[in-house]
């Protein structure tokens, strides 16, 4: 069972939180936080927010299964462009430098390695076989 999380409209450019982005796509959750954790690039605060967003949304899906018996990582992450504000920049000889401040929207899927055994899936599964055994010592 997955879970998504969104962060929209970050005020950084998307080149820099794709950097981060590609660090911690395929990573266990545990892994993904520490790497977040001592990663001095810009984008990645917010993306390990974003994380504990995505972890907080998998065990409000998922109540009956404790999140210490599962091992979660990253499925997905992708970072999208936002929308760029447009300002002008005083040039020499009367012209005007665009400036564009850009923005992007991350989206992160979490989920879990092996999915979780409930105690109904433990019930012995009759097989064909068993059934003919069964039929014939009776």
């Amino acid at each position: 069972m997955e879970a998504v999380a969104k962060l929209n409209n970050v005020p950084t450019s998307p080149r820099k939180a794709r950097l981060v982005a590609d660090m911690i796509r395929g990573q266990k959750v545990v892994k993904a936080l520490g790497i977040l954790k001592f990663e001095r690039r810009s984008g990645a605060e917010g993306i390990e927010k974003l994380l504990l967003s995505a972890i907080a949304n998998w065990q409000a899906k998922n109540p009956e299964i404790n999140f210490e018996s599962v091992e979660l990582y990253v499925k997905t992450i992708f970072v999208d462009g936002g929308a760029s504000m447009k300002r002008m920049r005083t040039a020499p000889q009367g012209r005007g430098y665009r400036i564009r401040k850009r923005s992007h929207h991350v989206t992160l899927v979490v989920d879990a390695l092996q999915s979780p055994v409930s105690a109904d899936a433990l019930e012995p599964i009759v097989t064909q076989e068993n059934a003919n055994t069964e039929t014939q010592n009776s």
